[in-house]
């Protein structure tokens, strides 16, 4: 399934999956917290994903784990916008994890390609805030506030509510002008559902009505991963892995991870299985 999602400074190539590498600017992201929050850290730790083979940078200021605290709009600027300048000369789409439209508005200025919203454009302003720029969008769905959301997520059919729910966020940013090709959908692995629910709708990816819009998947090191084996963040680099493969296996064109050489692998070996490979 080729496509093209227009990106920024970038038009992107979805004939294989991408690899979105994740930046953490943060002291308490629950995967790598403070390990990357100098703006300098961040930066090199940046460029070695791309050489690994990301094909997209998803940078974050603000930790939206199970039960984080919310900062303000000025100390996720201060934490990002330094690593956007620092990255603007990559070579690659630059997409900042924020929520709130005054950020989304500052690193548009700044050079940012994409906004990965996991409140999928809701927020009062959020949608003004990217109509107009030539960004991708990713859409996410999320039940809950990030502080609560993992308290009790319930569904009547979580199929059908994600379907509805993405389908409702996209014909807002159509509505609103939104080019179709700027649009990916990220069904929210770990955002409002039970380890249970997560692997339900993993398994079921292909079977959501996407609208023919691009899958990004996000299920890396994430406590789903945990659920399953026993081990903690640092230790799941094998089973997000695992859980990557079988989102692509799905249909998903996007997936962003902690570990892209591994994962970068991971999927060459599947694509060669699954579509032949060339020989010199």
């Amino acid at each position: 399934m080729g496509s093209t999602l227009l990106c920024g400074r970038f038009e992107l190539d979805l004939e294989r999956p991408l690899m979105m590498g994740i930046v953490n600017v943060t002291p308490d992201s629950f995967s790598d917290g403070a390990q990357h929050f100098r703006p300098e850290q961040a930066i090199v730790h940046a460029r070695l994903l791309i050489e690994q083979g990301a094909d997209i940078l998803d940078i974050g200021g603000e930790s939206t784990r199970p039960g984080a605290d919310p900062v303000s709009a000025q100390e996720e600027l201060q934490r990002i916008l330094p690593v956007i300048a620092g990255l603007r000369d990559a070579g690659v789409p630059l997409s900042v994890d924020t929520f709130k439209p005054e950020v989304m508005r500052s690193v548009l200025e700044a050079g940012a390609d994409m906004i990965n919203d996991i409140y999928g454009f809701r927020r009062p302003g959020a949608l003004d805030a990217v109509a107009g720029s030539r960004c991708g969008l990713c859409v996410m769905h999320m039940q809950g506030e990030p502080k609560t959301m993992q308290q009790a997520p319930q569904y009547d059919d979580i199929v059908h509510d994600v379907e509805h729910f993405l389908h409702e966020r996209v014909a807002a940013l159509r509505a609103a002008g939104v080019d179709r090709r700027r649009i990916v959908l990220d069904p929210g692995f770990g955002f409002g559902k039970t380890p249970q629910q997560n692997y339900f709708l993993l398994r079921n990816l292909h079977q959501l009505d996407s609208q023919a819009y691009p899958w990004l998947v996000g299920l890396s090191r994430k406590s789903m991963i945990g659920h399953v084996t026993g081990r903690a963040p640092a230790e799941r680099v094998p089973g997000s892995v695992a859980a990557a493969l079988a989102g692509v296996a799905r249909g998903a064109r996007i997936v962003r991870v902690h570990d892209v050489a591994a994962t970068v692998d991971a999927i060459k070996v599947w694509h060669a299985i699954e579509h032949g490979v060339s020989y010199d």
